[in-house]
């Protein structure tokens, strides 16, 4: 008996031994004790790559999200024309605009845009505006009378224009010369011009746009794919002056070998 409650007390001693270290480790705060580095925590600040959970972040990126200038994005060099959803008008041959100088109304007037693509301007001359909308058609006078006139206050306005308008040929029901109004697409042209004929090649719809400089820029569509998921982002809005072009289908350029005409013998 007095062998076991000699045996208890020692094993208290311990205990409490055990608690007044770990309520002395608790009051003395936290990081006392340095922590074992883990496998995760051994990389080093050069690091661009953290490790969560077995797979690598990298933290470039956002590093580079952070410190880039909230700027709009820039469109990129190779971007076409075809991707202007609302472009400005650009004058062109045989239209007229009333040019105003707030402060010298004596050089107010008005000008045609010749079949060149050059107005004439008091006291200037002869100057190119054609391919150029009326804000840089006002750029272009400005400049012109940079010599006669000392930081003028020009206004352009438009006061008669070519219609615009858009050509559909090849294989549409009713090719020809049609008036553009507001956005008309592709899409919309070919139901203007009477839709597909039966020998269209809707997979390859043509679209030719004329650019400043003699430049021809060309976009090729395929509307039976479009049509066919009624999913229309890709078809393009039409400018002034473009031309859609729809071929003939292979089918009905051979069919006339595959299936014979009929002939009528005539017998005596």
């Amino acid at each position: 008996m007095t062998y076991n409650r000699a045996l208890v007390t020692i094993l208290l001693a311990v205990v409490a031994t055990l608690s007044c270290a770990a309520w002395a480790q608790v009051a003395a705060g936290p990081g006392t004790t340095p922590a074992t580095p883990s496998a995760a925590s051994t990389a080093t600040p050069a690091d661009s790559t953290v490790q969560l959970q077995g797979a690598p972040i990298s933290a470039a990126p956002q590093a580079a999200a952070a410190s880039a200038p909230d700027t709009p994005a820039q469109a990129a060099p190779g971007e076409t024309q075809f991707a202007d959803r609302y472009p400005r008008y650009k004058v062109r041959p045989g239209d007229a605009m009333d040019i105003t100088f707030t402060f010298s109304p004596e050089m107010n007037q008005t000008v045609a845009v010749q079949p060149d693509g050059f107005i004439n301007l008091k006291e200037v001359g002869d100057v190119r505006v054609q391919d150029q909308t009326t804000a840089e058609v006002r750029e272009t006078v400005r400049k012109a009378y940079a010599n006669t006139l000392r930081d003028p206050v020009i206004t352009v306005v438009l006061k008669d224009f070519t219609k615009p308008y858009f050509i559909a040929g090849g294989q549409v029901l009713h090719p020809g010369k049609y008036e553009l109004r507001d956005s008309t697409t592709v899409a919309e042209a070919v139901a203007v011009a009477g839709g597909f004929t039966s020998a269209s090649k809707h997979s390859e719809v043509w679209v030719y746009r004329r650019l400043p400089g003699d430049r021809m820029e060309v976009k090729r569509l395929n509307m039976k794919k479009m049509l066919a998921k009624g999913d229309l982002h890709e078809d393009v809005r039409l400018q002034n002056g473009d031309m859609l072009f729809v071929p003939q289908n292979t089918f009905s350029k051979v069919k006339d070998v595959i299936v014979p005409r009929p002939t009528v013998a005539i017998r005596p």
